[in-house]
């Protein structure tokens, strides 16, 4: 199968630093001065109830948000006053919470749409054929309207779109949401292949125990502020306190 991102040996470097940031939505504060790191091959969770902050994280380091203060890094380059354009070109790809597919165009026009900012399209159709296999439901699909998939299907497609940029980080929003158990399991699958590949992921997942069975490291998320962070294992091993940390249970 062709290699959708070049290996990378977990621990190598750190890709995206992030620092004292804070975040409002007007008089609301959403991030309260997190600082997280990731480095290049790994996968790293951002684990938390609803509002807890977790997908404004993802939409401020790709750019939808403009963050209050604090500063985010991306391959030693300050990134959080670039325009989400830019921020997709150096290499960040964001696969959104509810799929976000376009809906009338079929799934190999969405495919396309997703190389569309990248600087170099030479391998453009060795990395189609790296998600159709992958993704084999959505070879058999490419001339459908992405808008009449199964909501799995669409799951799939998100990925594969968001793949076609050849991204150094990929930054997934709830990729279990709505789906059904099986799908959730086959999903999942495809990430762990992913991260065999040496793709460096930022991972916003509500399912404690799916998102720990795939990440490297984990930060749990509370009102806008680290509650707790982590190796997976350990936290794995401790999930009663994850548990409590992410509940915003007091003890």
């Amino acid at each position: 199968m062709p290699r959708l991102a070049p290996p990378l040996a977990p621990g190598e470097e750190t890709i995206l630093s992030v620092d004292g940031l804070k975040v409002n939505y007007g008089a609301v504060a959403a991030i309260r001065g997190i600082s997280l790191d990731v480095k290049a091959g790994e996968v790293v969770a951002l684990l938390g109830a609803n509002g807890a902050g977790k997908s404004t994280m993802l939409r401020t380091i790709s750019g939808l948000i403009r963050p209050r203060a604090g500063a985010i890094s991306f391959a030693d380059e300050r990134i959080d006053r670039l325009p989400p354009a830019r921020i997709v070109r150096l290499g960040i790809a964001h696969s959104p919470e509810g799929r976000r597919v376009f809906g009338s165009l079929s799934v190999a026009e969405n495919l396309r749409l997703g190389a569309a900012a990248r600087p170099d399209r030479s391998t453009m159709e060795a990395d189609r054929e790296g998600v159709y296999a992958l993704f084999p439901r959505l070879r058999e699909r490419m001339g459908q309207a992405a808008g009449t998939l199964s909501g799995g299907e669409q799951q799939m497609l998100a990925l594969g779109r968001a793949l076609m940029a050849k991204p150094k980080l990929l930054l997934l929003d709830e990729p279990s949401l709505g789906l059904a158990p099986l799908v959730i399991v086959s999903i999942f699958k495809t990430l762990a292949e992913l991260k065999a590949q040496g793709v460096t992921m930022l991972l916003v997942e509500q399912n404690i125990t799916t998102a720990l069975g795939l990440a490297d490291r984990a930060y749990v998320l509370r009102t806008g502020e680290i509650a707790l962070s982590g190796a997976a294992s350990e936290l794995r091993a401790n999930y009663e306190e994850v548990a409590a940390a992410y509940l915003g249970a007091r003890g």
